[in-house]
């Protein structure tokens, strides 16, 4: 059980569509796979370092016409022309594997910034649900004001007529309107709370508030959750965690660059040379010419360095980064203990929500019934409003105790399926990108087939093993 596409457990039509739609178009997103973009390029770079780093052409025309005054010795030619055409190169070889680590790192932070994307759908789909859960109760609990208002308008109006009729006093009148307007009140509250969620699903949704109310529609009901939830085993489905998957990634990373750093402890070996012709053409030589074979010149052959007198500094970057290694070790297992907290703690208010609302509809009941009771008896004398007044408050209460726990509910099984790192598998075989923005890249930058990254270059649950699969094919395309 992967919990691929948990929200469909709802069994609510208008939330897959808001999901649906939030991938599609939410633009934090969008934000987290160009850096997937930026992530390649820059693996790009490192694969190409350890190949001839410095490969400079060159070329240049000169025209000297010297000071008759200046000739050194008679009959020299004061006029000519000097041009050349070549390259230098410079290959500094991984003997130490400099270059090779820093590929190491950089492929490891192209699958990390891969899980950071899957982070931010799993988030995305998670907080969807989770606004549009609070959307509904609020929906619920403006429905249940609303129903609580025409009770209390229905007792203000016996209340009034027993005062005319004299069998009360004007204080049971004042107390019912006290009730009633209390009431209305809250009404605003509830009805700008809808409102706010509203627009909080239209950001997620990346699009504006006032084309969110097109596909929500009117008031409905809190979604229902199934009597039988299914998770799979919490200790796998945490291995699939993309923020796990992103510490992990972040130490492999890190413990590559410790290599680099180490490889500045030994000798660097470079092989240079410089190839080009070279001509001039002055009165001695006026048939001189550029692309003939004596023209040809070549300069080359191997150069070491080694920086020995470094005070320490090389020893102590390394020890720089083998601290940041440590650190990051230290942070995966934090995330991992994070995250089984996550997952227990949003099973145990799931399981201990839906015991209360058990009990929360046996009370309901008792104060509906309480308050018809009261009411009779109110308007047979055989009771004081006061009665009336406590019972109908305690519908009141009841009612959005028990609305507020089916809310709870559902954001406890939102944030459970959170815990366990569902939703990210819906990328798969799909673009992180959209179209538009891919034509937008192009058109402005050459990207090559860069931006043709296929999302499934992380479906392996280990790390390691999911780099070694698809290297190959990220290096080539990296060039």
């Amino acid at each position: 059980a992967e919990n691929k596409t948990w929200w469909l457990v709802f069994e609510d039509p208008v939330l897959n569509e808001l999901v649906s739609i939030a991938y599609r178009q939410n633009l934090t997103l969008q934000i987290a796979g160009l850096r997937i973009m930026e992530a390649r390029a820059q693996l790009g770079i490192a694969v190409g370092s350890q190949y001839p780093q410095s490969q400079i052409g060159f070329g240049d025309y000169i025209y000297n016409d010297q000071s008759k005054n200046q000739v050194l010795f008679p009959g020299a030619d004061t006029s000519f022309a000097n041009y050349s055409l070549g390259f230098d190169a410079a290959w500094e070889l991984d003997i130490w594997g400099r270059f090779r680590r820093g590929i190491e790192s950089a492929d490891a932070g192209f699958l990390a910034s891969i899980a950071d994307y899957d982070d931010a759908l799993v988030s995305l789909t998670a907080e969807v649900a989770r606004v549009y859960a609070v959307m509904r109760t609020f929906e619920e609990r403006l429905r249940i004001s609303l129903e609580n208002v025409d009770i209390q308008e229905q007792s203000v109006k016996i209340a009034e007529a027993r005062f005319r009729f004299g069998a009360t006093t004007e204080l049971d009148t004042k107390q019912a309107q006290t009730l009633l307007y209390s009431t209305l009140a809250s009404v605003p509250i509830v009805q700008a709370s809808i409102r706010q969620a509203r627009n909080a699903i239209a950001v997620l949704l990346g699009i504006t508030p006032d084309r969110v109310d097109t596909i929500i529609g009117p008031r409905g009901r809190i979604p229902g959750t199934p009597d039988q939830v299914t998770v799979g085993i919490p200790a796998e489905l945490l291995r699939r965690r993309p923020d796990i998957r992103r510490a992990e990634l972040d130490a492999a990373s890190q413990s590559a660059l410790i290599g680099v750093a180490q490889s500045d402890l030994y000798p660097s070996f470079v092989l240079v040379g410089t190839l080009g012709v070279s001509a001039t053409n002055n009165a001695l030589a006026p048939s001189s010419n550029l692309f003939e074979s004596d023209a040809l010149f070549f300069q080359g052959g191997p150069r070491f360095s080694w920086n020995l007198l470094n005070y320490g500094r090389i020893k102590n970057q390394v020890r720089v980064q083998d601290a940041r290694f440590q650190q990051l070790l230290a942070n995966y297992q934090n995330t991992v203990l994070a995250a089984l907290q996550e997952a227990e703690d949003s099973l145990t208010g799931f399981l201990r929500t839906r015991e209360q609302i058990e009990h929360l509809n046996n009370g309901v009941a008792a104060a509906q019934r309480a308050v018809d009771i009261a009411l009779l008896q109110y308007q047979e004398g055989a009771a004081d409003y006061t009665r009336v007044l406590n019972t109908q408050e305690a519908l009141f209460r009841e009612q959005e105790r028990q609305v507020t726990a089916r809310g709870d509910v559902v954001e406890n099984l939102v944030a459970l399926y959170k815990a366990l790192g569902g939703g990210w598998q819906i990328r798969l075989g799909n673009e992180f990108i959209p179209t538009t923005t891919k034509e937008q890249m192009e058109e402005r930058t050459d990207w090559g087939p860069l931006l043709e990254v296929s999302s499934d270059p992380v479906q392996s649950i280990d790390p390691a093993a999911a780099m070694e699969d698809k290297k190959a094919d990220r290096f080539n395309v990296a060039w």
